[in-house]
């Protein structure tokens, strides 16, 4: 199954069935930092949770549509990315990530987030990628920004979370920017 070696620290990889009870175990230890921005945190109650939505992860990876995969920092999941639906006719595609508490603060998030763009824009030879993030989620955004993302507006009430809207704000690159760099 998919491995992406980011480097000497970081790798990503496919998570397969036999990886829910530790992908359950990172969310439920993460419950309370995590459904401040992420809506589904909560329906998540147990590993089985995790039993129909791993196939459909898999089954996007294997359709070239994008994948849903596991953050390892020296070896221990401590997040996930996620390479959404790929527009091939537009050659555009977003991503979105999470990152534990306790592993924030140490690049993991914008390295492996490098090492995706660099794929995307060499191998895939993708064009767009897009980052939205809640306005409110500070540590989110600095990763697009980091990144020399353009910010091209802000989708007010984007999107309802836990009794409230958040306004989302929306970020791109294309590939010429990025290899311009």
């Amino acid at each position: 199954m998919f491995s992406f070696i980011v480097d000497e620290e970081i790798s990503i990889e496919i998570l397969q069935q036999h990886h829910k009870e530790e992908l359950f175990e990172l969310i439920d230890t993460n419950r309370e930092h995590l459904r401040k921005w992420l809506l589904w945190v909560d329906k998540r109650k147990s590993a089985d949770d995790f039993e129909p939505i791993i196939p459909i992860w898999i089954r996007n990876y294997a359709d070239n549509n994008g994948f849903d995969a596991g953050i390892r920092y020296n070896g221990k999941l401590v997040g996930m990315i996620g390479l959404h639906y790929i527009d091939w006719k537009n050659s555009s595609t977003s991503i979105g990530y999470f990152l534990s508490e306790e592993a924030q603060g140490q690049g993991i998030i914008t390295r492996s987030v490098t090492a995706l763009l660099n794929h995307l824009f060499d191998t895939l030879k993708i064009n767009r990628v897009k980052i939205q993030c809640a306005v409110n989620n500070h540590k989110s955004i600095a990763i697009p920004e980091r990144l020399g993302f353009v910010k091209e507006g802000i989708k007010r009430d984007g999107q309802w979370l836990n009794e409230h809207y958040e306004d989302l704000v929306t970020y791109s690159l294309l590939s010429k920017d990025w290899n311009n760099k």
